[in-house]
């Protein structure tokens, strides 16, 4: 099974690529299976750098002589393990690599896929962009890095990322599990909006939530969808009840959408990209000034600051900083009085007349006596 899928993944990947580096053993020489990746190859028609590996000291360049039989032009002799040959290697690829596609990708929106193992990530990228272009199986923990994939479709321009599932520290039991997690992890960090699937048939567990607090903590857009609903029991209020226990579990901030799809049945696929480019572009949106203390501070008359130690805070404007993520600067004669009951009245005020559903926010309070 996993023979066949990496097969498929090898073809798409070569089909893909700017460039291929070959890489093979000088110690071990020829072997079947290098002759038929070098069969594949010459079919290609890519740029394609033949490397041999393990080419220690001078003595062994001979043994790399053998490998201009697969017809694939210079063999490049090379020692990972000291890093002789590896200059001209780089710089024979840098010449043939084009510089203008990765500073295009650079700039577009990254929504990044991310949950527990085995709630159809995978699954969902390859029906979104229409092809198997992740391995998925029945085995959790298929995919062990983060993979990119430019999503331009009805309109939508943007990287899609999979990422490796998140278990609990006590439960990654190897090596290269903690280096998925901690890429998966990484993939959050730089991601716009990240799409947080959990599986219908165990609920929003301790681990979603610890996956959720790690993508509030880094300020990005959120959407949560719930996967595999097809397989749950419903009744008149199923959705109902299922989003009120997520939304009691994420308070105080539970302003994030919630889907329920089947990426199985390919129910309510789509859905998961219009909303999480709709959370992007609000995550970006600039609130003008005036509007901004035309609304609040209308607010904040008929809701004043509690007064405190016999002293009466007075909250004279708000501007939006020009941060990449909202926050949102308050200006009083006692900021320090201000307490965080207060503080989520302002926030549910901003988002009660400004779309911020899945986005979170920051309130500073700044002195302006």
């Amino acid at each position: 099974m996993f023979e066949r899928e990496i097969a498929k993944q090898v073809l798409i990947a070569i089909d893909e690529a700017d460039a291929i580096i070959f890489v093979v053993d000088a110690m071990a020489g020829v072997t079947d299976l290098d002759s038929t990746v070098a069969n594949i190859l010459r079919k290609s028609k890519k740029p394609v750098f033949l490397t041999s590996n393990k080419v220690y000291n001078n003595a062994r360049i001979a043994d790399s002589y053998e490998f201009f039989s697969f017809g694939l032009g210079e063999v490049y002799s090379i020692s990972a393990m000291n890093g002789s040959g590896t200059g001209d290697l780089l710089d024979a690829l840098a010449d043939a690599l084009p510089d203008s596609v990765a500073e295009e990708e650079s700039e577009l929106p990254r929504v990044t896929i991310v949950g527990r193992p085995n709630v159809g990530k995978s699954s969902l990228t390859n029906v979104l962009i229409g092809e198997d272009r992740n391995i998925v199986t029945d085995v959790a923990g298929t995919t062990r890095d983060s993979i990119n994939t430019r999503y331009n479709k009805f309109g939508f321009d943007f990287m899609l990322v999979d990422t490796a599932g998140v278990r609990r520290k006590n439960r990654v039991s190897e090596d290269l599990e903690f280096y998925s997690v901690m890429r998966a992890i990484r993939a959050i960090e730089h991601s716009d909006v990240c799409v947080l699937m959990i599986d219908a048939t165990l609920g929003f567990e301790s681990q979603d939530q610890n996956i959720l607090n790690l993508i509030r903590k880094n300020k990005k857009g959120i959407v949560i969808v719930v996967n595999k609903w097809d397989l749950v029991e419903k009744s008149t209020n199923t959705v109902k009840e299922f989003t009120k226990k997520i939304m009691d579990k994420m308070a105080p901030f539970n302003d994030i959408p919630i889907l329920f799809i089947s990426v199985l049945n390919k129910q309510r696929i789509h859905n998961v990209i219009e909303k999480a480019m709709a959370v992007f572009e609000s995550r970006a949106q600039r609130i003008p000034t005036g509007v901004l203390n035309e609304v609040m501070l209308e607010a904040i008359e008929a809701y004043a600051p509690p007064i405190l130690k016999g002293k009466r805070v007075k909250i004279k404007y708000v501007t939006q900083l020009p941060t990449p993520t909202p926050v949102f600067a308050f200006f009083a004669n006692l900021p320090q009085y201000i307490r965080d009951p207060y503080k989520r009245y302002l926030e549910n005020k901003l988002r009660e007349n400004f779309d911020f559903t899945g986005v979170p926010i920051t309130l500073v309070f700044r002195d302006k006596g």
